[in-house]
């Protein structure tokens, strides 16, 4: 899998490019669904403004979030995918600069810490993970858990 990131309001205190690459190799470890060399995803850090922009247009939500996911495979078909063939979209990931550093504020951690966790979270979004139900929350929890660990990352949801 191969990421394109653009980097659009975000301070180059951190290599954000690099962090992305990080978080996706972290995370083929616990999805290897998205171990596909075909597969291509678009991963955006920009403002609030454009978050919500892209939030009100595609969810119909008047305000910025910390991260969008728009998956464009479905589950079953990013399963049964063969390695060989032309690239495939999987989704895009976009993340909000200010409302990101707010949340990282307030949980009193860094702020690329935040930010790998939201990233590891929209991947798996475009694996087709949710959270809708309890024990798909607690499936996706515990693979952005497994995958913050091998980046050395303490677990976001404290249970450990």
């Amino acid at each position: 899998m191969a990421l394109d990131i653009e980097i659009d309001g975000w301070p180059g205190t951190v290599d954000w490019p690099d962090l992305a690459e990080r978080v996706l190799e972290a995370t083929l470890q616990v999805a290897p669904e998205l171990a596909n060399q075909r597969l291509t995803a678009d991963v955006l850090f920009t403002v609030d403004e454009e978050v919500q922009a892209l939030n009100r247009e595609w969810r119909m939500k008047d305000a910025p979030t910390n991260v969008l996911s728009f998956p464009m495979i479905a589950r079953d078909d990013l399963l049964a995918m063969e390695p060989d063939g032309g690239p495939e979209m999987l989704g895009d990931i976009a993340l909000a600069y200010e409302t990101c550093c707010r949340e990282a504020k307030a949980k009193g951690v860094p702020l690329d810490h935040h930010a790998a966790h939201l990233l590891v979270h929209g991947l798996l979004h475009l694996a087709g993970h949710d959270h809708q139900a309890d024990g798909e929350a607690e499936t996706m929890e515990a693979l952005e858990t497994k995958a913050l660990a091998l980046m050395k990352i303490a677990d976001p949801y404290g249970n450990g």
